[in-house]
């Protein structure tokens, strides 16, 4: 009975990093689910997609749960608390993001995804691929830093990309689209692909402000 009670308060550090990397890898299957939701040649096969999405984001609640709780009951962790639960809550904020994109083109079938959803569905692809990367070596943090700030530069620079992206889709839709409706449909669409982007180039910074603390 004793020892159970003194467990309570031993290192326990080890937990946090295979749950971190398992709501990062959760996020790179739906950035391939998404490339294929916003590829798809009929409506129901982006429909199949968004379920697929939409149960793949059921399963990073669950880990990010299990993150938070356990922040709740370790009485040492690797980083600060707040840093790791920032950490988990933004890479599922990323997987919502999608979510969103995917429900809305399950929703609002467009007559036709533009082709620059595709191109920012390949830019949120590399920029989870990062953040993996990123999260895989966060138990080496103290070791080497160089690579995982080169993945929160490219994080940043992948942001700016998916910002010409939407911005030129923007353009090219106000003047070539004359359908009020289809307007509206496209841009929410392609507004929560973008905004996918930001939410992971935001997950880069708070890997930076760990590397400042603890490295």
């Amino acid at each position: 009975m004793l020892n159970t009670f003194f467990n309570k308060f031993l290192p326990k550090e080890s937990k946090f990093f295979p749950l971190l990397k398992e709501v990062s890898g959760i996020m790179l299957n739906v950035t391939d689910l998404i490339i294929e939701c916003v590829s798809s040649k009929d409506h129901k096969s982006a429909v199949e997609c968004f379920k697929k999405i939409k149960e793949q984001e059921r399963n990073a609640d669950k880990v990010a749960n299990c993150i938070f709780d356990a922040l709740n009951t370790t009485f040492i962790t690797p980083f600060d608390r707040e840093d790791i639960n920032h950490l988990a809550n933004r890479m599922d904020d990323v997987i919502d993001n999608i979510t969103s994109c995917a429900k809305r083109i399950a929703l609002y079938n467009p007559k036709q995804i533009p082709e620059a959803a595709i191109g920012l569905a390949r830019n949120l692809k590399e920029s989870a691929e990062y953040i993996c990367k990123a999260v895989d070596e966060l138990d080496i943090l103290k070791k080497n830093t160089d690579n995982i700030k080169t993945y929160c530069v490219e994080l940043h620079n992948l942001e700016n990309r998916a910002d010409d992206i939407y911005e030129h889709f923007l353009m090219d839709l106000f003047e070539n689209e004359t359908d009020g409706i289809e307007i509206t449909k496209v841009k929410e669409i392609m507004y929560e692909l973008e905004k996918a982007t930001d939410t992971a180039e935001h997950v880069g910074k708070i890997i930076k402000t760990i590397i400042v603390k603890y490295a």
